[in-house]
């Protein structure tokens, strides 16, 4: 093979992470001898060539660490995180860097506990993962360590952050069910929570304003309670029910279309759903979601990217980084044209 195989292509022919093909062809521990001559000799029969020293990693007095910061309740309620996490790792590991992860407790999110991974001087900067409260990101950043957003933006800080585009992706969801006959479209997330959601409903107002319709204020459904908590039952409408709901995720539109057959509506014959991300969940959903694919692999390289030019000293002032998404069609939008 030619040299553009990366140990995730060797990865993917082991079936082990990324992370473990890089500690196996460099040397460091944490793999057993076995698999890492199985790995170095696979490497060497696809023709990747590994050479010392030259590693993206750059200075040798770098301790070639990643640190990813997560709120507790991103890992606990919406698997997306997790996943988004893998993607990190993945794209770290390629570029010779180890990724550790730290997941902050509500407790200390409140309590603006510095993790362990910055307080015991274990990484070279910071991906915060996920919105987490700005009194807690204040008191990582004055460690003076690097640091980047990744899903989400804070107006305080003008420094990177890496996001879906969230406000146009909702906008082509709503513009979707505008062209299938919907007139009467509401939205399920909480605004105020995170971001990526405020955005996200943005984006479905800026569709409805465009063509001249409206959102009645009990068309805007809350999915959280106000620590983030998912709440159980949604409140939905009596009386005066859109055609269609949009919903800032995947699993919050499962969920939405699971209360609504409870209720005796059909889905998509009474009500429309969209939601946002092509997650597990839209292929869980009975009938399976129309969605809005977020790009995770392209936004963690991103993120990983301007974290290792930050960690080497490199001016690298992206501020805002958008990552294009693309609508996925399924079977749970109706046809009313």
């Amino acid at each position: 093979m030619s040299s553009k195989v990366t140990m995730r292509d060797i990865a993917h022919e082991m079936g082990v992470s990324a992370v473990t093909v890089s500690k196996a062809i460099s040397g460091k521990d944490g793999v057993g001898s076995e698999l890492r001559a199985a790995i170095i000799r696979r490497a060497e029969e696809m023709g990747y060539v590994y050479k010392p020293g030259s590693s993206s990693a750059g200075k040798s007095d770098l301790k070639s660490n990643i640190g990813i910061v997560v709120a507790e309740r991103f890992v606990s309620d919406d698997a997306f995180y997790t996943k988004l996490y893998r993607a990190v790792l993945m794209s770290a590991a390629e570029k010779g860097f180890s990724a550790i992860l730290e997941i902050v407790t509500r407790e200390c999110e409140e309590q603006c506990v510095i993790p362990n991974i910055v307080r015991d001087n274990k990484v070279d900067g910071i991906i915060f993962l996920g919105q987490i409260k700005r009194d807690y990101i204040v008191s990582v950043v004055s460690s003076g360590l690097p640091f980047v957003f990744l899903d989400f933006y804070d107006d305080k800080y003008l420094d990177d952050s890496v996001v879906t585009d969230n406000q146009h992706g909702a906008y082509i969801l709503a513009k979707h069910l505008i062209e299938k006959g919907h007139r009467r479209i509401g939205f399920v997330g909480s605004v105020a929570m995170t971001s990526s959601i405020l955005d996200r409903y943005l984006g479905v107002y800026k569709a409805l304003l465009k063509n001249g319709f409206r959102m009645e204020g009990n068309w805007l459904l809350e999915d959280r309670t106000d620590d983030g908590k998912l709440l159980e039952k949604f409140e939905i409408p009596k009386g005066d029910m859109p055609d269609a709901f949009v919903c800032n995720n995947d699993q919050t539109a499962l969920r939405l279309v699971n209360q609504l057959k409870a209720e005796g509506y059909s889905v998509p014959g009474d009500v429309s759903v969209v939601g946002f991300d092509d997650h597990v969940y839209a292929s869980m959903c009975n009938p399976p979601l129309t969605t809005y694919r977020v790009d995770m692999q392209s936004m963690a390289d991103a993120a990983v990217s301007i974290m290792i030019r930050k960690i080497k000293g490199k001016r690298c002032a992206k501020g805002m980084t958008s990552v294009s998404g693309s609508l996925i069609e399924r079977d749970s939008v109706a046809d009313r044209s």
